[in-house]
C-alpha cells in the first residue's frame, strides 16, 4: 500500500503532462489562433505561466513521490534521519515564489496597460481609434448602438442613432473602440477568437478596444452568470472592410427610417 500512494504521485503529473502534449490535436486547447493583435500577447503571457505552473506542480509531485517511495522501499530496521529543519531551505522556497510571481506581475504590466488604460489605446493614423458602436448588454441579449454614418458615437443615444441586435458590425485591420454598458445585472463581453474579455458593470460606460486581422464572423458569448438564459446569450461579430460596413449602416439606415409610404405610392 505504501509504494501505491509513491505511484500515484508519479501517474497524475505524467497524465497531465500526456494531456497537454495532445490537447492541441483533441481539440481541447484555444478555439483557434488569436485573431486580434492583444490575442497574441495574452495567449504569450498564458503560454509563459503554464510553463512555469507545469515546471512546479511536475516538479513537487515527482518528488513527493520519491519520497514517499523511497520510505515505502526503506530495509525494515534502518535508521530514520531526524531533522529539525533547514533555515537556508525555508529562504529559499519563500525568495524563489516571490521573484516568479514578481516576474510574471512584470512581465504582464506592458499588456494590460495597452488593453486597460485608456491613454495607452493604440492610434490610428495618428488619432484616436474609431468608437464605432455602444454595447448593451441585459437579459439575454446584445443591443448595438450605431452612430448615423457620418456622425460620432455619443455616450447619451441620439435620436438619428441606428439599432440592431445580437451583431455587431467591425472594420478590419485597425483598433476599433465600442463603449460597453449593462442595462441591468453584471454581465462580460467575451471574444474568445479574439482574446477580449471584460465585465459589464451597472452604471458604468466602459471603453474596449480590438483590432480584428481578418474578415470574418466571430463568437461573441456573455461570461458572467447573469440569470437564467445566460447560456442562450450570445451573438456575433462581424468583421468586414470599411467599405462594407460602410454599405451595412447606410443599409440599416434606410430600413430602421422606412415608414412604408413608398411601398403604398407604388402600390397606387
Amino acid at each position: 500500500m505504501k509504494k501505491f500512494w509513491a505511484l500515484f504521485f508519479f501517474f497524475w503529473p505524467t497524465v497531465a503532462i500526456y494531456a497537454c502534449l495532445i490537447a492541441p490535436s483533441r481539440g481541447w486547447w484555444f478555439p483557434g489562433p488569436p485573431m486580434s493583435r492583444t490575442g497574441v500577447q495574452i495567449d504569450g503571457l498564458f503560454y509563459l505561466i503554464l510553463i512555469i505552473v507545469t515546471i512546479t506542480f511536475v516538479g513537487t509531485q515527482y518528488a513527493l513521490g520519491y519520497v514517499l517511495w523511497k520510505g515505502a522501499t526503506k530495509e525494515p530496521g534502518s535508521k530514520a534521519v531526524f531533522s529539525h529543519g533547514s533555515h537556508k531551505l525555508e529562504i529559499m522556497w519563500t525568495i524563489v515564489p516571490s521573484f516568479v510571481l514578481v516576474f510574471i506581475s512584470l512581465s504582464q504590466l506592458d499588456v494590460l496597460a495597452e488593453i486597460r488604460v485608456i491613454s495607452s489605446f493604440p492610434k490610428d493614423a495618428g488619432k484616436p481609434a474609431t468608437k464605432v458602436a455602444e454595447v448593451m448588454a441585459r437579459q439575454f441579449e446584445w443591443r448595438i448602438r450605431y452612430p448615423k454614418p457620418g456622425t460620432e458615437l455619443t455616450t447619451e443615444p441620439s435620436p438619428e442613432d441606428l439599432y440592431y441586435v445580437n451583431e455587431l458590425h467591425v472594420p478590419t485591420g485597425k483598433p476599433v473602440v465600442i463603449n460597453l454598458r449593462t442595462q441591468d445585472v453584471q454581465h462580460a463581453f467575451f471574444a474568445p477568437q479574439l482574446r477580449v474579455k471584460q465585465d459589464a458593470v451597472p452604471g458604468l460606460v466602459i471603453p474596449v478596444w480590438f483590432d480584428i486581422k481578418e474578415v470574418g464572423e466571430y463568437d461573441l458569448v456573455c461570461a458572467e452568470l447573469c440569470g437564467w438564459g445566460h447560456f442562450k446569450m450570445k451573438a456575433r461579430i462581424v468583421a468586414q472592410s470599411q467599405g462594407s460596413v460602410d454599405k451595412y449602416l447606410k443599409q440599416l439606415e434606410a430600413e430602421q427610417n422606412e415608414d412604408g409610404t413608398k411601398a403604398e405610392s407604388a402600390e397606387e
